[in-house]
This record gives structure tokens, sequence and C-alpha cells, in this order.
């Protein structure tokens, strides 16, 4: 899976938020807290915003604030809203391709692989992260040496 920077810097910044409580706050704050480029923050807001993550009110005393509680909100809600789908084939759903012959099965590959991601990216929630209480599975996954461990390409 590759995680663009829109979704990095969204997932920081709705953490930034999930931090913050219910207290408004300012773009260039939340930019300035993760070292996050001011415009391109501004457009990932925009996104969150439009995708029902984030409220925002304009004037000295308004800001970003979440738009449900940080428990509410899974790291797929997140990338879902700034990228999409949590897996796709060439912009197609999984189930939607058709392979034929010996590459048959590997849309059940794509299947599984989008399966695994749902399984830690929608149990993972802001509030997860910003307790620093990862559900017991991601901590299980992490705590295996091999999952350190970088692949040759």
């Amino acid at each position: 899976m590759h995680i663009t920077a829109r979704v990095d810097y969204a997932v920081r910044t709705l953490l930034e938020l999930a931090a913050a409580g219910e207290a408004p706050a300012k773009a260039e704050n939340l930019a300035r807290a993760q070292n996050i480029p001011h415009k391109f923050l501004e457009a990932v807001l925009g996104d969150l915003r439009r995708g029902g993550l984030v409220h925002s009110r304009r004037g000295p005393e308004g800001g970003y604030w979440l738009a449900r509680p940080a428990e509410e909100i899974s790291v797929a809600d997140i990338i879902r809203t700034v990228e999409g789908p949590l897996a796709s084939v060439r912009g197609q759903r999984p189930e939607d391709v058709v392979y034929t012959g010996p590459a048959e099965r590997l849309r059940d590959v794509w299947i599984a692989v989008r399966v695994n991601l749902r399984a830690v990216l929608e149990e993972v929630t802001l509030a997860d992260v910003v307790a620093d209480d990862l559900p017991r599975f991601v901590s299980d996954l992490t705590a295996d040496p091999g999952a350190w461990e970088r692949r040759r390409t």
C-alpha cells in the first residue's frame, strides 16, 4: 500500500484536532505543529470538510474541529475521504476486475489484501492513536521483528 502525502497529512492533522479537543484550531497552527505546507494543508482540510470529518468556521474565533468524536473516526475513514477506496486495481474495485487463465485467482488475492487493510485501518481510530492505546492485534503485528524488516524489491 502506498500512503500518499495527502493521506499522511490528513491523518496527522486530524490527530492534532483530536488532541486539541473541541476548541477550533487554525490551519496555520496545524500546519506548523505537523510541519505540513500550509497551502497543501488548506486543500486537505477542504477535502476533510467536504467529507464530513471536520467542521470549520471563519473569523478570529474560527478554525477547524472534528465533526464527530475521535473514537468514531477510523484511519480508513480518513483515507477514503481524501483518496477514495482503500484498495483498487487500475482504478477499479477488486471485486470488479476479471482475469482469465493462470491469473484468474488473482482477484482473490486483491480481495484478501483489501480485507487485511480493512482489518487494521477500520479498527484504529484517532482516539486510539492519540491515547497511545492501539488495538492489541496492531501491537501484536508490530511486535513481530519481521514487521520491521525491509524487503528487497
